[in-house]
């Protein structure tokens, strides 16, 4: 492995001989890429798995029935799925428009995401105690009405580390997609392209991991700040 010092003055040296554009710029740009294409997984996978622990803290059956497959459902190798994504993806078409190449690394990064919001929101919603729960039945609260004011509000704790985890998901969802699909402008199909010069410039491939890393901190981040806005109003634990 080269010189940490080696690694990063190689973000200020030009990306191939004669260009204009520096390997930091380049790393920059494909990590933009894939932080949006990212984010959008991520929004995907926590829709979709808010969608599956409402409908399976609802009725008792869609829990029995559709938890088992939402768990096997992560044994599925991403290798394997990405090619069968790509292959479908380019039969539909969105909105009249043509399936793009990124699409399908979303569609990847959210199946990924969706898995821990839906297990550690269905944990959420049937945290609420008995009492709880007796006490919106004594004030006729409806479902919805139970669920905005008992449920959501007591899910957060168990969301947060949820969508921790599905963040961190949709992010490596993405790179490996990038990889396993070819799908170019992101930073894993940097990975893919600098690790080819490693005999002769090693320097370089660690430029794109370090992007790749830095990308995973900074998703940390922002679901981090979300965190201290969720929690803001509640009371701190006292120690036992």
């Amino acid at each position: 492995m080269p010189h940490v010092w080696t690694i990063l003055s190689r973000f200020g040296d030009p990306e191939l001989r004669g260009s204009s554009r520096t390997v930091g710029q380049v790393v920059l740009e494909g990590m933009w890429f894939t932080f949006r294409v990212a984010m959008v997984g991520f929004v995907i996978g926590v829709i979709v798995g808010m969608g599956l622990a409402i409908l399976m803290q609802r009725f008792r059956l869609a829990e029995r029935s559709l938890l088992p497959y939402v768990i096997l459902s992560q044994t599925v190798p991403l290798v394997a799925l990405a090619p069968l994504v790509v292959g479908w993806g380019g039969q539909l078409k969105v909105l009249g428009h043509q399936w793009q190449p990124w699409m399908s690394v979303t569609v990847i990064s959210a199946y990924l995401a969706f898995f821990p919001v839906a297990v550690g929101a269905l944990r959420g919603l049937q945290s609420p105690t008995a009492a709880s729960e007796e006490l919106m039945h004594s004030y006729a609260a409806g479902h919805w009405q139970s669920l905005r004011t008992m449920r959501l509000p007591a899910a957060v704790p168990y969301l947060i580390p949820a969508l921790k985890l599905a963040a961190a998901a949709a992010v490596v969802g993405a790179i490996v997609a990038e990889i396993s699909t070819g799908t170019r402008g992101g930073i894993g199909r940097l990975i893919i392209e600098y690790s080819r010069e490693a005999t002769s410039d090693p320097a370089k491939v660690y430029t794109a991991i370090l992007g790749a890393a830095a990308l995973g901190l900074v998703v940390a981040g922002l679901v981090g700040l979300f965190d201290l806005y969720a929690m803001r109003n509640r009371p701190a634990e006292q120690p036992s």
